[in-house]
């Protein structure tokens, strides 16, 4: 990973945003789990080293503001749709959120994606299509966290544990909450196949904002 140019300066106290689309039971739980997990980091703490913002809705306008808001992570938990235009979706299939349509809300807005890292706990959210599609969402460069294959609370449970605990270990001196996460996702990666031997289906890239978005966000 490129170390300069990346996410601004470190910072003690994080934000992670939690953005749930999938909107079911298996959903909920796996954010609850999510957010106990942050939670207990800051148990006995003088002071909060994470804050947490946590989405659940179908309004398109509410998820779309979070999808912009600034943070260190946004982290969605949702169905993986990988067909010609990569969405994120409700169990239901009530709920659908393109990228496309993300691209266009930020480009609408004058600002793109402002999370440091993006961590898109859905199926499949890793391949070229995904990549390729978020790309036109960037304000600028990010730490993207997808999957390679099928996902569900297990994989999800294991690989979050070990990318969380990883991330708020690290007191981040000399580095930026991009870096920071780029480290948390590996050692996670890394911890995942060590704990269920096997290889992680979550992979850590590097991605830049497209030439579309460059134009729309300058």
């Amino acid at each position: 990973m490129r170390r300069s140019g990346m996410g601004g300066t470190a910072m003690r106290n994080r934000r992670v945003s939690l953005l749930d689309i999938g909107l079911d039971q298996s959903f909920d739980a796996s954010m609850a789990f999510v957010q106990s997990t942050l939670q207990s980091i800051n148990a006995g703490l003088p002071e909060s080293i994470v804050d947490i913002d946590f989405v659940r809705s179908r309004d398109l306008d509410t998820v779309l503001a979070a999808f912009t808001a600034p943070c260190d992570v946004l982290h969605v938990m949702a169905h993986g749709d990988h067909g010609e235009t990569p969405m994120f979706s409700s169990t239901d299939g009530k709920t659908a959120i393109s990228l496309e349509a993300i691209g266009d809300y930020s480009a609408d807005r004058g600002s793109g994606l402002n999370a440091s890292a993006v961590l898109a706990d859905g199926c499949k959210t890793g391949i070229g299509a995904w990549q390729r599609a978020l790309r036109n969402c960037l304000h600028g460069e990010i730490v993207y966290i997808g999957s390679s294959a099928l996902v569900g609370w297990h994989e999800s449970t294991v690989f979050c544990s070990a990318f969380y605990g990883a991330l708020f270990r690290n007191k981040g001196k000399g580095s930026t909450p991009a870096e920071q996460a780029w480290d948390a996702a590996s050692r996670a990666i890394e911890a995942y196949a060590a704990i269920t031997d096997r290889v992680c289906p979550y992979k850590v890239m590097v991605l830049e904002p497209s030439r579309q978005a460059r134009l729309a966000f300058r």
